[in-house]
């Protein structure tokens, strides 16, 4: 299951793991959803149960789903990647889980994190909430870099590094869904990233939501799956991180005029949007 295919470079791969988990969660879900839309990370676009190829229809509802994220940390049996599943109506996270595999070689576990809109997030089918840490002096952040060494990359090395100065301290553990479970168990105080896709975050920005926290872009704006930057944290030291991160996207986007992180990322054709943030 761990035979290892790279796709845009070395470090961004892909495992059978990955491919056959896709096809069965896809086939789940159109044998009881046939009308919905699917997006998945190794496959695309999938618009009926009859597998065809996104050329309109229509839809309210979208899957996003992401087999095995952290795929890196599991070809390496390093314990931080699961999998995850979200529902979007018509641009809204309305359900998600993520099973994240804990422990490592001779331990391994699991945690099966649920959310649904307004009813609340759990772990193992326990209520979770986001933590009660009010400053980033005491809190515990995790953030994330993508396969694009650009200038938006760079400066999240500098956010790392600030970050670090002044808190408890930055981790970087490779799967953007863990990490916002972790969030919204009350574990890590926040998380932010450029450039996370639909698959990524649509079940764990649910998941922090439901837990009490709060979601938003890096330069402020109330944040969709479909957007390019994104920090969620437990409400509580989101104002002062964002006191440091906001004016220095803006300075990014200034400096960097072919650098778009305003627009949207990516809208499946056919899919009826409402709210994208």
């Amino acid at each position: 299951p761990k035979a290892i295919e790279s796709k845009s470079g070395a470090a961004d791969i892909v495992t059978q793991t990955d491919k056959k988990t896709e096809e069965t969660i896809i086939s789940f879900i159109q044998s009881h959803y046939p009308e919905h839309m699917i997006l998945g990370e190794e496959g695309g676009v999938i618009t009926s149960s009859s597998g065809g190829a996104a050329a309109g229809g229509g839809s309210e509802f979208l899957w996003c789903i992401d087999p095995l994220d952290g795929t890196t940390n599991f070809a390496h049996s390093f314990p931080s990647f699961g999998v995850s599943v979200g529902l979007l109506h018509q641009g809204v996270p309305v359900a998600g889980s993520v099973v994240e595999f804990t422990g490592g070689p001779y331990c391994w576990n699991t945690r099966s994190f649920a959310a649904g809109l307004g009813l609340g997030a759990t772990c193992n089918g326990e209520r979770c909430s986001v933590s009660a840490t009010d400053s980033v002096q005491n809190a515990l952040l995790v953030t994330g870099f993508g396969y694009d060494h650009d200038a938006a990359w760079e400066q999240n090395m500098r956010f790392f590094q600030h970050f670090t100065h002044v808190s408890r301290g930055v981790r970087r553990l490779g799967a953007a869904s863990v990490d916002l479970c972790q969030v919204a168990l009350g574990l890590t105080e926040s998380y932010h990233e450029f450039y996370l896709k639909p698959w990524d975050v649509c079940a764990g920005i649910l998941m922090v939501r439901e837990a009490g926290g709060r979601v938003t872009t890096l330069d402020g704006r109330d944040y969709s799956v479909f957007d390019k930057s994104m920090l969620a944290s437990n409400g509580r030291v989101h104002e002062e991180m964002m006191r440091h991160i906001e004016p220095r996207v803006a300075e990014l986007q200034e400096e960097h005029a072919g650098l778009d992180l305003q627009s949207k990322w990516f809208i499946p054709q056919g899919y009826d949007v409402k709210n994208t943030g």
